[in-house]
């Protein structure tokens, strides 16, 4: 089986299935968030994956490239 975004998942509270921010703990199974975010609970949801921001284009008129 092929995983959707490849092996080399970061590792990161905000991407796992148990990760609930509203919550006093985020962690539902009662874990702290490691600051170098190994746990070995860790279930990849790739539904909770923000996406990146599109790069932004500049605007050029074509006096600019006039010679």
């Amino acid at each position: 089986m092929k995983k959707l975004f490849g092996k080399n998942i970061e590792t990161a509270c905000e991407y796992c299935q148990n990760y609930n921010p509203g919550a006093e703990f985020p962690c539902e199974l009662g874990r702290e968030i490691n600051a170098n975010g190994k746990c070995k609970k860790f279930n990849y949801n790739p539904t909770l994956r923000t996406p990146k921001a599109e790069a932004v284009m500049m605007q050029f008129s074509k006096e600019e490239f006039e010679i």
